[in-house]
């Protein structure tokens, strides 16, 4: 479904994405872990439109899209939500959601129901009415989520839809992540909680100062040299690998 090949991001005389590819097939849901500042936010954005690429390719839906503006990709099936949620503090929950719907939706009365069935997905259907200045940071995350929903995408990009949250809260987040895989949404992940990503993802990509350091399944990763030396510093792994160690659960929980 999306294929990223050797795509360069450079800001002045930072390369904050360097070469970097990666592939999400339909009905999966793939995440990007990395250290803070190994530049998986600006990979996002460089992908879904919003910073134009200096080197590299995005394909989606088997056609190229590098450098294609935002609303473009988004009427192709792509959406991202963002780390620091912004909704329209004085609209209601249901309106917010009713902005996305509109793109998808132009008649007010189906975008307004087709609004309030992505609140009930999200588990935000008691509050319809809400202000979404009232919402608490759990609520703001659904809400976020909602809206990009409600542009009925075919691959959701989520960065770090989970920060922020206490542990009942990860929870039920994960189950409508599996939810919206289960209904026919492909996911492409960025995150930190290493218990969500392990519990949802299929294959791992890892960022490391703007390279792809490595890529497998879950459980390859945690054991991988090169990034619990990402997470943990040089020389941890050779240290963990001493009598006695558990990399796989000392690297699942950095």
């Amino acid at each position: 479904m999306l294929q990223v090949q050797g795509l360069t991001k450079i800001f002045g005389g930072l390369k904050a994405v360097d070469n970097a590819s990666l592939e999400v097939g339909e009905g999966r849901i793939v995440a990007l872990i990395g250290p803070n500042g190994a530049g998986k936010t600006t990979l996002f954005a460089c992908i879904a439109g919003f910073h134009p690429v200096n080197a590299g390719r995005v394909s989606f839906l088997g056609q190229d899209i590098t450098g294609l503006p935002v609303h473009q990709i988004a009427r192709r099936g792509m959406v991202r939500t963002f780390q620091i949620t912004q909704p329209f503090a004085k609209l209601s929950v249901q309106e917010n959601i009713a902005v996305g719907a509109y793109q998808r939706y132009p008649d007010r009365r189906e975008a307004w129901a087709h609004a309030e069935r992505i609140a009930q997905q999200v588990g935000m259907g008691a509050m319809l009415d809400q202000p979404a200045a009232d919402l608490t940071v759990a609520g703001r995350k659904r809400l976020e989520l909602a809206r990009t929903l409600a542009t009925g995408p075919k691959l959701l990009l989520l960065d770090e839809v989970m920060a922020g949250l206490n542990p009942s809260e990860i929870v039920e987040i994960v189950e409508i992540v599996q939810r919206i895989r289960a209904s026919g949404v492909t996911v492409l992940l960025i995150e930190h909680v290493m218990q969500a990503v392990m519990s949802l993802s299929e294959h791992i990509y890892v960022l490391s100062y703007g390279k792809i350091i490595a890529n497998g399944a879950p459980r390859e990763i945690v054991n991988d040299p090169a990034v619990i030396e990402a997470y943990l510093g040089r020389g941890a792994a050779e240290a963990m690998a001493g009598p006695g160690s558990t990399p796989s659960r000392e690297a699942a929980h950095a």
